[in-house]
């Protein structure tokens, strides 16, 4: 091992390396209060790591950005943890270098010589807010999508260079492919250029200047307490990164990840959040409107970074006593305080808004449904909403709310109630006992037929007969076989209805195979016909409007409703879906 070190030395020179990396001395010795530049510097490489990784499944266009994360969200080895990493890390770089920002203001290190590094140090704090809000678009989800269109909408709002502006970052009038290829540009080539930069000019100058030793302590007890670097504060560093990335596991592995959202869909109302550290600027818009509502959005950030990087510049005492500088350091606790309380009254005002609340709960199940269907189904080329289409009876839901909705749903029904349990027998027995009740025939014209007087088991017996017309599997045989006999003897059914399912011209319509999916199919494309309700009959045909596989599907999905339970209310009551 000394020959392979000497020759290394000989030919790299890395000894020396190591004594300027290791070797540099601590006037006042090592502290915690040190470390949170090299958490930051871990947390960079862990988020430079993390996104390689992601980078390698994703694809940057609206048509297959959604697609891909959910693939790698749900079907790639590991694939959510690493994607809850590098989501969680995000929000860890933010802690840390609020808390380094803080921590240098304490210690009065903005101060000559130093005051470069301290506004680089702010402009990096601005670069890591600019990651999280280019990267919040990248899944193409509703929240990122819609989130960051209010976040570019505001930018525009800015005086003379604000629509041109907005136009540069979007690629165009509106939200598209090229808003998204802009973004993720952004997020992987421009701003990881900019930030290792300014990193390396950072450090650079850090390395010149030193580090800012405790105030309190004099010069004979800095030089009495000096260390290397090497070991004492490499140690502590080293637990400190530990430390952050065992907390950052811990609550990847409890949070199992992190959420995505369904697909953005533009055509939709979505009431969308931004991550927890623009909760403040969010919060703050709440209480303004109209043309201030705008200027506070774009000079908040234009106030706050100005204060920063004016701080050098007004506190220009030689005393580093945070005692001596306690109007400087009150304006910067009151930014802390300040962001900190509008981010705690943001959320509690959402978990105590019951309409946002019952967005979120349908939001999680409408991103559930779609990540199933895209591990189950696939998304197709058409990518993002398109993942719906390939639901089961996708096409007959859209059939179904264009053109039998309206009549067959809530309150304003023009025709019988089409619900789940339609078809069951609890159905068909509600339906014998009251065929007049508005949940039936009582909106129509046509609701001529009386109540059947069988009770008991008679009417068990017709009730089993009129179920086994849809085809279903679970009929009693001999429940059937008696009813067949009440239906054409005292039952008086066959003065009005046939069960044949042929014969036409009765006073009622013809019972044989109601509800199955032949029948339902012909009765959608002709509810006229003389088999069923003729003349009488109030439904639109579809015969021309819907092919015969369409109709059927529709006809299936009615079937569908049979198994599901009825919702308890009575009235409005809609399918379930």
């Amino acid at each position: 091992m000394s020959r392979i070190a000497s020759w290394l030395e000989e030919r790299t020179g890395y000894r020396g390396v190591l004594h300027v990396a290791l070797d540099e001395p601590l006037p006042g010795g090592a502290s915690f209060a040190y470390v949170f530049g090299s958490i930051l510097v871990f947390l960079l490489l862990l988020q430079f790591t993390t996104g390689i990784f992601l980078a390698m499944s994703y694809s940057a266009s609206a048509t297959d950005a959604w697609a891909s994360v959910a693939y790698i969200q749900d079907q790639v080895t590991f694939g959510w943890f690493v994607r809850g990493l590098h989501s969680h890390g995000a929000s860890a770089m933010v802690i840390i270098a609020g808390l380094h920002l803080l921590q240098t203001a304490l210690y009065g290190a903005y101060k000559k010589p130093r005051e470069l590094n301290w506004i680089i140090g702010v402009l990096m704090l601005g670069l890591l807010l600019a990651f999280a809000l280019t990267g919040y678009l990248l899944p193409w989800d509703q929240t990122g999508y819609w989130a960051t269109k209010v976040a570019t909408g505001i930018a525009g709002s800015s005086p003379v260079i604000g629509p041109a502006l907005q136009q540069v970052v979007q690629g165009g009038n509106e939200y598209g492919n090229l808003t998204l290829t802009r973004f993720f540009s952004l997020h992987v080539l421009i701003l990881p250029a900019t930030l290792v930069l300014l990193v390396t000019v950072h450090v650079a100058l850090f390395r010149k200047h030193g580090h800012t030793p405790q105030w309190w302590l004099k010069d004979e007890e800095l030089a009495r307490r000096q260390r290397p670097f090497w070991p004492d504060q490499m140690f502590r560093d080293m637990v400190a990164m530990a430390v952050v990335f065992a907390v950052l596991v811990i609550i990847n592995l409890y949070t199992r990840g992190v959420q995505l959202d369904a697909p953005a869909d533009p055509a939709s109302a979505f009431d969308a959040r931004p991550e927890w550290y623009f909760r403040p600027l969010f919060q703050a818009l709440k209480y303004f409107s109209g043309t201030m509502e705008k200027v506070v959005a774009l000079g908040t950030p234009v106030v706050v970074g100005g204060i920063l990087l004016a701080l050098p510049f007004v506190d220009r005492r030689d005393s580093r006593s945070p005692g001596r500088r306690w109007k400087e350091l009150t304006a910067v606790a009151l930014l802390a305080v300040a962001a900190g309380g509008l981010v705690v009254i943001s959320f509690m005002e959402d978990r105590g808004d019951d309409r946002y609340q019952k967005g979120v709960k349908a939001s999680e199940e409408q991103a559930r449904r779609a990540r199933t269907l895209a591990l189950e189904q696939g998304v197709p080329p058409a990518g993002g909403t398109s993942v719906y289409s390939t639901e089961r009876f996708a096409r007959a839901r859209a059939v179904w709310r264009d053109d039998c909705a309206g009549c067959h749903e809530g309150r304003a029904r023009k025709g019988p109630e089409i619900a789940s349990g339609y078809n069951s027998r609890d159905w068909v027995r509600a339906f014998l006992q009251n065929p007049g009740d508005k949940r039936f025939f009582g909106v129509t014209g046509i609701n001529e037929m009386k109540p059947v007087k069988q009770t008991g088991v008679d009417l068990d017996a017709l009730v089993e007969l009129v179920y086994a017309q849809t085809g279903a599997k679970d009929v009693d045989a001999v429940l059937v076989e008696r009813g067949k006999a009440l239906f054409d003897g005292a039952g008086d059914c066959s003065n009005c209805h046939s069960i044949d399912g042929k014969e036409e011209g009765g006073t009622g319509p013809n019972l044989g195979g109601r509800g199955s999916a032949a029948v339902l199919t012909e009765f959608i494309a002709r509810p006229d016909h003389p088999r069923w309700f003729g003349e009488k009959s109030e439904m639109p045909t579809f015969y021309n409007k819907y092919n015969g596989m369409e109709r059927r599907e529709v006809a299936e999905w009615i079937i569908s409703l049979r198994e599901k339970r009825p919702v308890a209310a009575r009235g409005g009551r809609q399918p379930a879906r």
